[in-house]
């Protein structure tokens, strides 16, 4: 059902060239994109997500890799956009099975809602289970809940998810500025949203989630749920701040995945997501407007 598994084997696109949407910045007031590492993140600003950061500095931002713990939101000062992709739990690290517990400590779910809350950007990713459980915590905070399963739409074949104006699952936002027609996902998750929430990416009735107690398992007897009123992609003003939600990594980078099938490009390389890039841009420039 999926493109990629727990099988197969995944590497940045060292070849990718990033588009320059719109230099946004001139280098001396550029915002900083903080990208964590703290957190056992299975992307990095030097690992998974190298491409993200090549297009982002493309654009006009700068990039920065955080080690350390927000259990002191002081080390969040000099983040514009605190940005958390796929973070794990140390007891789940080469054990993609349940439980899934949070990644985050009570401590640093109540640091960085603060630091939201007086002003703070913060651009949280959860993918595929164990993702979703791992960011639950910390989502939840703000009033998400991750499905922690896989996600798709209802669809026939072996294909990416597309979120369009045409299928409605592409909601309006100022962000898109008419422009952007479709946003394409690689396998992720899902989320409820507090009623607050402005919708980017959502889910109808029929799109399902397969939730397995051990990643990329299934069987007839795998738990389903339906994913009406889920999401995939949200943003929301907090207290002075903002937040962008998204269910879904690989749609923010470029990667060459290579099973048995043979290699496929996945992200802003792939031929299938011809918006991804503007879209990625356009969120970040939102998020410090």
């Amino acid at each position: 059902m999926f493109i990629w598994s727990v099988s197969a084997q995944q590497r940045p696109d060292t070849t990718f060239i990033p588009e320059i949407v719109e230099p946004l910045f001139d280098v001396s007031v550029a915002p900083v994109i903080c990208i964590d590492s703290a957190h056992n993140n299975l992307h990095t600003l030097d690992v998974g997500f190298s491409p993200f950061a090549r297009l982002m500095k493309a654009n006009g931002f700068q990039m920065r890799d955080l080690s350390s713990s927000v259990s002191n939101r002081e080390v969040l000062l000099s983040c514009d956009i605190y940005a958390i992709i796929n973070p794990l739990h140390k007891s789940n690290l080469g054990n993609w099975v349940l439980p899934n517990p949070s990644a985050f400590t009570e401590q640093e779910i109540k640091e960085i809602n603060q630091w939201v809350n007086q002003g703070g950007r913060l651009f949280l990713v959860a993918d595929h289970m164990p993702f979703g459980g791992a960011a639950y915590d910390l989502a939840h905070s703000f009033g998400f809940e991750f499905s922690n399963g896989f996600a798709r739409l209802k669809k026939e074949g072996n294909h990416p998810d597309y979120f369009s104006r045409q299928n409605e699952r592409l909601e309006e936002h100022p962000m898109l500025a008419g422009e952007i027609q479709s946003v394409t996902t690689f396998t992720g998750s899902a989320f409820r949203y507090p009623e607050e929430a402005e919708l980017i990416l959502s889910f109808k009735k029929g799109d399902i989630s397969l939730e397995p107690e051990i990643a990329w398992q299934f069987a007839d007897t795998t738990k389903t749920i339906d994913l009406e009123n889920y999401a995939q992609g949200a943003v929301m003003n907090y207290g002075k701040g903002k937040l962008a939600v998204f269910g879904e990594a690989a749609m923010f980078t470029a990667r060459d995945i290579t099973n048995e099938n043979g290699t496929f490009k996945v992200g802003f390389n792939s031929r299938l997501a011809p918006n991804n890039q503007r879209f990625a841009v356009r969120l970040m420039r939102y998020l410090v407007e």
